[in-house]
């Protein structure tokens, strides 16, 4: 019974430690034709889930602070900004929710795509809160970021993303493009050579393993792009465990990370 206990008190201990621990900064340096300037850094932000007990604004605040610090030229967020997870102590308004990203760098340029949690709630009250601290919403666009073409795709888990139409807009422009979306699923489809994508939904599998890897990954290819650096057909994909938390509001061995992407031009 005494050793059920002390088990019950480490579980406990570890997954409240996973789940608020200070964001892990994962980095990544890759090539790609950039003009104007020798190198661009790219911070991405996913699955942010502001609710409580685990994701209140303040916890966002101290994350953008963080986010500042590492000087990037493009923040990036690959969706599902709020949850409305049963499990959650408070929800709270969008307004709410998104005021701390207020911080962010005035110099970064600042764009997201949407989230499946995001569509639930209600997208375009988000795209309206986003654009009030200078953070464009990309569903389905493409936007010229000084020469970096930067894709978004709208959320591919509810049947909204369209790659053909994206990649049509690309055409024109010719060259590898940065593709962001909320799920990972759509890099299978990319085409050889399209280029970056980065994107997070997965949660690395929030509740994972102790030897690695986790039971559910929310993809419909499974491991393959539940989590970190995947490499295809000549094109790259960064999956990020994200932020925050969905469904249960607990991580367990994963832990909330950032990722910095640093461009360069190819050698």
């Amino acid at each position: 019974m005494l050793a059920f206990a002390a088990l019950t008190v480490t579980a406990i201990g570890k997954m409240s430690h996973d789940t608020m621990a200070q964001p892990v900064i994962r980095t990544i340096t890759l090539p790609m034709q950039l003009p104007h300037t020798p190198d661009r850094r790219i911070v991405l932000l996913a699955d942010i889930h502001v609710a409580g007990p685990d994701m209140p604004p303040s916890r966002l605040a101290k994350i953008v602070a963080q986010v500042g610090q590492l000087e990037p030229d493009i923040v990036l967020f690959a969706g599902d900004f709020v949850s409305d997870k049963r499990t959650a102590t408070r929800h709270y308004p969008v307004e709410e929710a998104l005021a701390p990203l207020s911080g962010l760098p005035d110099s970064a340029v600042k764009l997201a795509v949407p989230g499946n949690h995001d569509h639930w709630r209600d997208v375009e009250a988000i795209e309206e809160a986003l654009a009030q601290h200078r953070i464009g919403m990309l569903r389905n666009e493409v936007s010229n970021v000084g020469g970096l073409l930067v894709a978004g795709l709208d959320d591919d888990f509810t049947g909204r993303a369209k790659l053909a139409d994206v990649l049509t807009q690309l055409e024109p422009f010719g060259g590898p493009a940065l593709f962001l979306s909320h799920s990972p699923d759509p890099f299978a489809e990319l085409p050889p050579g399209s280029g970056i994508m980065l994107a997070g939904h997965t949660h690395c599998g929030q509740i994972g393993y102790p030897w690695g890897g986790a039971p559910a990954t929310m993809s419909e290819y499974g491991d393959r792009y539940a989590c970190g650096v995947v490499r295809e057909n000549g094109n790259t994909l960064v999956v990020s465990a994200g932020l925050g938390t969905s469904i249960l509001p607990f991580r367990i061995f994963t832990k909330p990370e950032l990722w910095v992407i640093d461009l360069v031009p190819p050698k």
